[in-house]
């Protein structure tokens, strides 16, 4: 019996039966660092992208806890902020659950009417794990359809992408209405400050656990073009007929380009968009098509980067360069998963250059730049990253802070080159050694994983 074993957990003995069964032996750095923490009652801030088994490191420990406990009363609220990812979650507790006698129910909002009577019925005979978006579940709440006094654990899951989303206020809504002796765990994919100044509201001395993300895996084969606005269609289907692709999925930056993609692809592929303008029924089924790979191409925003868990991705093409260099990590990290190969293409135009910059920045890596094909005219030139230029203060600047005054520091400023990512420091200041690490070391992303997202 080693640390690599889940059964050094010591968990409830139907529960590790079921791992067996599921042969998940050994557990992944996060549950690893997650799941004692969470056995031993302490609130917990961890920071972990999809793929790496975040998911399982906190529903193992609370249904070994349920299990222990012997009890069907409500015991566990996991808030997601999307229905697919809740849904998600919801399934891969039924799976583990199974071996314990734990039952759980997915809330959301956007289903039909059968849908929500059946969500209400499942409450009504009692759950003890519910999986909720924010909206549906302060509805709930408000209604008084959801009895709380015996609620031991609150997690909230992909917590970034909630505040991202705009949910921080139903959260806090939300909180007002469950018991202050709980356990909180919090997961987010980043942690931003605002990440950190908003968990400090909801948990009660944590303590932190940290896989780090910016690393992309190393079975992704990822490339870029440089690429007009005007060429990106005809690119795209050029490199779709390239290989006949069993799973597919194309991001845009926008719901209309999602649509517009769509339009154009589906006169020659098997192709699907996925967008907030359907309904929850054909999201649904799409989603499922899309895993049993009757469907093979996919398109949508980044409500599909985080949360979706398909094995066997192919190919994840940015249309559009991703704004945020983390959106960028999650959505190459739709292929490659389990140590499996998959390849990520990028088009770039010559707006976006500042945004693959950034990209290239975290990821510690300048992704290989690919010809276009001949039969296409030439796209946009690839530039370097250009070094800040000190803002020296103006003559007017210096008149409002006095004839005689010059502005602290306004001497020669020396530029640092430290992985393209140039900042003005003072002649007689030193370089911030924790900014100097952070950029020299942007971290290692883990493949080794067994009970994946």
């Amino acid at each position: 019996m080693t640390s690599d074993n889940f059964e050094t957990f010591n968990f409830n003995d139907s529960l590790q039966e079921g791992l067996d069964a599921m042969g998940f032996n050994k557990p992944t750095p996060i549950q690893k660092e997650a799941i004692p923490v969470i056995l031993n009652g302490n609130d917990l801030i961890a920071c972990a992208q999809t793929g790496t088994g975040k998911t399982a490191a906190f529903i193992l420990p609370i249904l070994h806890k349920i299990a222990e406990k012997g009890d069907n009363q409500f015991n566990t609220l996991i808030i997601a902020p999307t229905r697919e990812l809740a849904i998600q979650i919801d399934q891969q507790i039924q799976g583990l659950a199974y071996f314990v006698g734990v039952s759980s129910i997915a809330i959301y909002g956007g289903g039909d009417g059968l849908a929500w009577e059946q969500q209400k019925k499942a409450l009504e005979h009692g759950t003890e794990i519910v999986v909720a978006t924010p909206g549906r579940l302060i509805a709930l709440l408000a209604g008084g359809k959801m009895k709380l006094d015996t609620l031991e654990h609150l997690v909230l899951d992909e917590a970034d992408r909630m505040l991202d989303m705009g949910f921080s206020d139903d959260i806090l809504k939300i909180i007002n209405y469950l018991p202050k002796n709980r356990q909180t765990v919090l997961f987010s994919a980043t942690m931003p400050p605002k990440i950190r100044q908003f968990s400090r509201k909801i948990v009660n001395d944590p303590q932190e656990v940290s896989i780090a993300i910016s690393k992309t895996a190393k079975g992704v084969k990822q490339m870029i073009y440089m690429v007009h606005d005007s060429q990106k269609e005809n690119l795209l289907e050029h490199i779709l007929t390239q290989k006949n692709y069993e799973a597919v999925i194309i991001f845009a930056s926008t719901k209309d380009k999602v649509k517009s993609i769509f339009k154009t692809l589906k006169k020659k592929f098997n192709v699907e968009a996925f967008h907030s303008d359907l309904s929850q029924e054909e999201r649904e089924k799409i989603m499922s098509n899309f895993k049993n790979k009757t469907l093979k191409i996919l398109i949508g925003t980044d409500i599909i980067s985080r949360g979706i868990d398909v094995e066997g991705i192919e190919l994840v093409i940015n249309y559009d360069t991703p704004s945020d260099p983390e959106d960028y990590v999650h959505r190459v990290g739709r292929t490659a998963r389990a140590d499996k190969k998959g390849e990520a293409i990028t088009f770039v135009n010559q707006k976006d250059l500042h945004k693959l910059h950034k990209t290239q920045n975290l990821i510690g890596l300048e992704i290989p730049r690919m010809d276009l094909p001949e039969k296409m005219e030439r796209g946009p030139e690839y530039s370097e990253p250009k070094a800040r230029k000190s803002k020296q203060p103006s003559k007017g600047n210096l008149k409002k802070e006095g004839k005689h005054k010059k502005p602290r520091n306004a001497r020669k400023h020396v530029q640092s080159n430290s992985n393209n990512t140039s900042k003005d420091t003072p002649k007689n200041e030193k370089p911030s050694t924790q900014n100097k690490e952070e950029s020299q070391n942007p971290g290692k992303f883990r493949t080794r994983r067994n009970v994946t997202d």
